[in-house]
């Protein structure tokens, strides 16, 4: 007889705020590249999509009408759970208006950081800036997200910000189980190890649904020590481009085809969406 702990729920990072098609041509930018994504994640086995609004050409979009166009083509196509992203750059009036679409679930980061990737052969950052995350924004998007009956994703790039969750729980802004994600591969935050991933797992709340998210070729490595703690995963062509042979993913459906194949040598199943939706919401709502 399986358990809850024998079920996971593999989510799909469909194209991120900065991937470019240069880098990768699967990238998608138009609600409906997202949404014919969407379709190939949830058919390979995907139970969750998380997505960033993109400009038909490419740039990150807060526009409601883009996500509300992103949410109707993914609709018509498959009845995958959706997760809007909510971080980023830009004032958090532009960051919230697209939660009245009324997702099933909403990335929340969870804490300040440096967040940067170092190239040890050009000795220079890949990228670097302060991601910026103040207490007040971080009760402030949970407000928002609860005000749209939305789940939060709490979003944690570094052992101290899975104790920011106690500030949410005080207020009364989360309900159980909690649903958190251990990003891990970005200098500046924890590091991608499954010793470091253990030790962010065993400082949740008993009952929590957790999952990992793991940066550029971290990801594979990651999967698999997740699955064997108990945990759920995520892939996407927002986080990593490469299959675990290491040739490019030609679609989202590639890598979580990838995924499932590493559940099922884990000993667990793929959790279908109507399974997801009772292990995060097992007393009901959401907004189904």
């Amino acid at each position: 007889m399986s358990t809850p702990q024998d079920k996971v729920i593999i989510s799909c990072a469909l194209t991120g705020a900065v991937t470019a098609k240069q880098l990768c041509p699967a990238i998608p930018y138009t609600p409906v590249e997202i949404a014919e994504e969407a379709k190939r994640a949830y058919d390979a086995g995907a139970a969750i999509v998380h997505i960033h609004a993109r400009t038909d050409q490419g740039l990150p979009s807060w526009d409601p009408a883009v996500f509300a166009a992103i949410m109707e083509e993914t609709r018509k196509r498959c009845p995958v759970l959706i997760n809007w992203s909510t971080g980023g750059a830009g004032p958090m009036k532009d960051r919230v208006e697209h939660l009245k679409s009324r997702p099933h679930i909403a990335a929340l980061n969870m804490g300040s950081m440096n967040y940067a990737k170092w190239s040890p052969k050009k000795q220079d950052f890949a990228f670097k800036f302060v991601f910026q995350n103040s207490f007040e924004d971080i009760i402030g998007f949970a407000k928002a997200i609860r005000e749209q009956g939305v789940k939060p994703e709490m979003e944690c790039f570094d052992t101290g910000h899975v104790f920011s969750h106690t500030v949410l729980e005080d207020l009364g802004l989360l309900e159980k189980p909690y649903h958190f994600s251990f990003i891990m591969g970005v200098l500046g935050g924890i590091p991608a190890t499954a010793r470091h991933l253990a030790f962010q797992a065993s400082n949740i709340p008993a009952g929590s649904r957790w999952k990992v998210i793991g940066i550029s070729r971290e990801q594979w490595p990651l999967c698999m020590a997740a699955l064997s703690l108990g945990g759920d995963i995520r892939v996407g062509l927002e986080d990593n481009f490469y299959l675990p042979h290491g040739a490019m993913a030609t679609s989202n459906g590639e890598l979580v085809d990838a995924a499932v194949s590493m559940v099922k040598l884990s000993g667990r199943e793929v959790a279908t969406v109507a399974e997801a939706r009772a292990l995060l919401w097992p007393d009901g709502g959401g907004n189904f």
